[in-house]
């Protein structure tokens, strides 16, 4: 009787050590993004799991969307920058500056209150100054940004509700100031530079839009929300003034995909998805950081990026332009780290010959037939 009472509470004992031992490496495994184990199970498609903003999966270790870049943060003081009187600055940016009284770019930046200090603060201390107009749209009014608080409640059902009250705001206060209205989030980072070269050959008059355009749900293209889009002064007449008063043209309730509403708006008011690439056919805007688009395999090819883009993408250092106008889920930190090597590290001996107006890319007359996918 007592050996059998000491093997059962031996198996007991057992079973209770393995249980505990089992419920740990599950628990370890929920709260660390990296454990080998979180890779089991990939999804591939948007909706599968691990969805952002836009139904986009992911299965990487690093931002993908909003949820990652909770917990990052940025520097608590501006650090400042090197002064235009250097030697090595002195004079570098005359042309930049006259491009920028030519093709005049408004910047509205979404954001929201949890994030006003986490993430806006850093776009207003980093590329945020190089817009002729800076305007950052919440839901509460913040003057130290400032922000605008827009009657449109925060939460992902509610970002194409915001897109088309912010739109509504910049185009009722600010027509007359500028020539292009640009969309971007706080963990995007815009190369304004870059972006008014691109624009030059375009006028402004014209409807037409830019971004890094998908191929899904609206036959002309969208353009990724996260990587950012501009639309023309005459675009966004139409889109305030000839879609937010026709609900067949345009989504009237808050709900539905931001990127995929305004694409699917775009196209009914006769506004072109324009070609963002350069003349060589790489891309300017993108929906990620850039190792994920320079480091090949980085993103695998049963990735949905691979599935949604509109035009033919490489990887390596022939995936990018060199005058590449955005990257998206770029943290606080990240911020800083592209504006010193952007706008200070300077190799010595190397000449910049970009001049004139942006070479047209491959696809200026937009007949091009969207891409089928990798083949590997």
């Amino acid at each position: 009787m007592r050996s059998l009472s000491r093997s059962s509470v031996l198996t007991l004992a057992a079973g209770m050590t393995f249980g505990f031992c089992l419920a740990y490496i599950f628990i370890s495994i929920r709260l660390s993004s990296h454990s080998p184990f979180s890779r089991l199970h990939k999804p591939r498609f948007p909706g599968d799991d691990g969805e952002d903003a836009h139904g986009h999966g992911h299965d990487h270790g690093d931002a993908h969307n909003e949820e990652d870049m909770e917990s990052l943060a940025g520097p608590v003081r501006d650090f400042g920058l090197h002064g235009r009187h250097e030697d090595s600055h002195a004079g570098e940016d005359e042309v930049a500056r006259e491009l920028r009284e030519k093709v005049r770019v408004l910047c509205w930046v979404m954001t929201g209150p949890k994030n006003h200090e986490k993430k806006a603060i850093h776009v207003k201390r980093t590329w945020g100054k190089r817009c002729n107009i800076l305007v950052f749209m919440s839901s509460v009014e913040d003057e130290s940004l400032p922000s605008v608080a827009l009657p449109v409640g925060e939460g992902r059902e509610n970002l194409w509700g915001k897109t088309r009250e912010a739109y509504r705001h910049v185009w009722e206060n600010y027509r007359d100031k500028a020539d292009w209205f640009m969309k971007a989030d706080d963990d995007t980072y815009v190369v304004l530079e870059n972006l008014r070269y691109m624009l030059s050959p375009y006028n402004a008059s014209e409807p037409i839009a830019f971004g890094h355009k998908f191929k899904p749900f609206v036959k002309q293209g969208y353009f990724s929300g996260g990587a950012g889009y501009v639309l023309s002064k005459e675009a966004t007449r139409r889109f305030v003034e000839e879609g937010l008063t026709d609900s067949k043209k345009c989504r009237k309730d808050p709900g539905g995909a931001e990127d995929v509403e305004m694409g699917k708006c775009l196209a009914n008011l006769n506004i072109k998805a324009g070609d963002s690439r350069d003349s060589y056919g790489r891309g300017r805007f993108f929906p990620f950081v850039p190792e994920h688009h320079l480091i090949p395999g980085h993103v695998t090819k049963d990735f949905w990026f691979w599935q949604y883009i509109y035009y033919p993408a490489r990887e390596g250092l022939d995936c990018c332009s060199d005058t590449a106008v955005s990257f998206h889920y770029v943290s606080p930190n990240e911020m800083y780290v592209l504006e010193y090597l952007i706008y200070h590290l300077k190799p010595y001996g190397i000449q910049n010959n970009l001049q004139g107006t942006a070479a047209p890319p491959p696809d200026q007359d937009l007949k091009a037939t969207p891409w089928s996918g990798p083949t590997d």
